[in-house]
């Protein structure tokens, strides 16, 4: 599979975090080098009133169950947007090799907007970074889901 594979797979994750009224993001964890999925996730904080369960901490606490390991190393993470610089930090704790995402997130991305977390002294491991990958497929998802919340609210 390619990259853009990957990523169809986790934009598929987000439009369910979209239709269940979750901020749309989605990943899935991939295995290396067999290309194996060993985790996919969407968001669930707002369903499950949980500020952790953003789709990148389900999709690693799903990959290190299912391998019985701490340490992912052999892994690559798809997400649609931005890891925050909590998400970011797991990737990190969780030793991922490489990182995708499809669009950034310039008020609370921790990767390369905000904090920009792999750069600060307290990180340890920072992943291979590649972004933008079906870029502009997330951000019209996430575009729809803020302007159908706001037109909601008013």
């Amino acid at each position: 599979m390619f990259d853009n594979q990957y990523m169809n797979i986790a934009l598929s994750e987000a439009k369910k975090a979209y239709d269940k009224g979750e901020i749309p993001v989605g990943c899935i964890i991939v295995q290396q080098p067999s290309g194996i999925i060993v985790a996919q996730s969407h968001n669930l904080s707002e369903t499950q009133k949980n500020p952790n369960l953003h789709a990148e901490m389900i999709a690693i606490n799903e990959a290190c169950s299912k391998l019985d390991s701490k340490n992912l190393a052999n892994c690559d993470i798809y997400v649609t947007l931005e890891p925050c610089v909590m998400c970011a930090s797991a990737i990190s704790n969780a030793r991922i090799k490489r990182l995708f995402y499809s669009c950034p997130d310039v008020k609370q991305g921790g990767v390369e907007n905000g904090v920009r977390f792999y750069t600060t002294a307290s990180c340890f491991h920072r992943p291979e970074i590649y972004n933008e990958i079906l870029s502009s497929e997330s951000l019209g998802l996430i575009t729809s889901f803020f302007r159908k919340i706001r037109t909601n609210k008013i």
